[in-house]
């Protein structure tokens, strides 16, 4: 697009957006994920919402005929680049949009998309992961939940673990094993089915952070149609891997790049904690470890700018395990150092004592030491760097 064309376009999204988005939908919120069983109560958050859903920017770079904006490459950046100048958050944000839905549109059949595309730029649907099992967590090819072929649909037996929200989901994108013979990589297929049946039944996990968002998921006899599976019988590693690859990227984190808010925060924290003189941090030591998180903070940023410039605004493909070492690392080490500025009052737990602030970044320092784990832990990462990127030898 020509230089000229794209100022216009910014400066009329700068418009749109300034007439549009509610104050309440700016700055932190909450922010629809489009299930069916989550009401949202906050009025400014609904009407973002739809104005977003009408306009297709729920999901602004996918093709017009799926609901979406069928923005460029460079209008998706100019459109996250002005929505972060007045603080707006994104209108939805779901395993639909960064996950299932890119899958789809790059190896799903064209009556996959029509489906089920649509409902969920409209938030009509949300979905969850069926990966992990019991057992087979980061070795997920050693899965052993199985799929029998009952005619025009598949039947579903077995387990799934870690499954985040599937207990307020509509749909759940699934690995099975269709050929129990065939080496572990291969036999295993791609499926799609829809959580409200009997024969799916969902357990929270309750977590040291005091959250449930993970789930064990049992199926009994889940049906799945034919019409459901995605890319060929037997062939769904393929596809979960690509998958995987849209979540460790998250396209709308690589355009943007990562939140300025947690290395302005940790800067604010460390001034209000220890000091400040002459504007500067009264603490050497701290000072140089929060210089240092904003140092890779930035470097990360740029690295993610740089990999979606290089792939022409798609996903880019084994460098996104890049993406997820460093960014699950940088993000343990905000929560660490936030922590310890905290001195005796840091890992607090007793709700009565202290500020829903300070329980909230202990939860989340709790939460996140799960980072280097979930999604591909960071050591089977390191693998596919090495052999993927870095083309080092097995």
């Amino acid at each position: 697009m020509a230089e000229a064309q794209l100022e216009d376009f910014r400066q009329e999204t700068r418009a749109w957006l300034e007439e549009n988005c509610p104050p309440g939908a700016r700055g932190p919120g909450p922010i629809s994920n489009g299930s069916t069983k989550i009401v949202i109560e906050d009025a400014d958050t609904r009407l973002w919402l739809e104005r977003m859903v009408e306009k297709g920017w729920t999901v602004p770079n996918w093709p017009t005929e799926y609901g979406g904006g069928g923005l460029s490459k460079d209008e998706y950046v100019v459109l996250l680049q002005e929505m972060g100048r007045i603080g707006a958050r994104p209108a939805l944000s779901s395993f639909g949009t960064s996950m299932i839905g890119p899958t789809l549109l790059e190896m799903g059949t064209e009556d996959q998309k029509a489906r089920h595309l649509p409902r969920i730029a409209r938030a009509e649907v949300e979905w969850c992961q069926g990966y992990s099992e019991p057992g087979s967590g980061s070795d997920l090819a050693s899965l052993r939940t199985r799929a029998e072929d009952a005619g025009d649909h598949y039947l579903i037996n077995g387990q799934k673990i870690w499954t985040s929200g599937a207990h307020h989901s509509d749909w759940m994108f699934i690995l099975v094993r269709t050929d129990p013979d065939a080496p572990k990589h291969e036999g295993i297929s791609f499926m799609l089915l829809p959580m409200d049946q009997e024969g799916v039944t969902v357990k929270p996990i309750r977590l040291i952070s005091g959250d449930s968002p993970f789930n064990e998921t049992f199926f009994d006899n889940a049906v799945a149609k034919k019409e459901d599976l995605v890319g060929e019988l037997n062939k769904g590693w393929t596809v979960g891997k690509r998958l995987l690859q849209h979540e460790r990227s998250g396209m709308e984190s690589l355009v943007s790049g990562s939140s300025d808010s947690e290395s302005s925060s940790l800067v604010a924290e460390a001034r209000s904690r220890l000091g400040e003189v002459d504007g500067r941090i009264d603490d050497d030591g701290y000072r140089n470890e929060v210089l240092a998180y904003e140092m890779n903070n930035e470097v990360f940023r740029l690295a993610q700018k740089r990999a979606v410039e290089e792939s022409d605004g798609g996903t880019p493909g084994p460098v996104t395990s890049i993406f997820k070492v460093y960014g699950s690392e940088l993000q343990q080490d905000y929560y660490d150092l936030m922590i310890r500025m905290r001195g005796s009052g840091g890992p607090v737990a007793d709700e009565a004592a202290f500020s829903d602030k300070a329980l909230a970044t202990v939860r989340n320092w709790l939460y996140y030491r799960a980072g280097s784990i979930y999604s591909g832990s960071n050591e089977i990462q390191r693998n596919i760097i090495a052999k993927r990127v870095l083309g080092l030898p097995d």
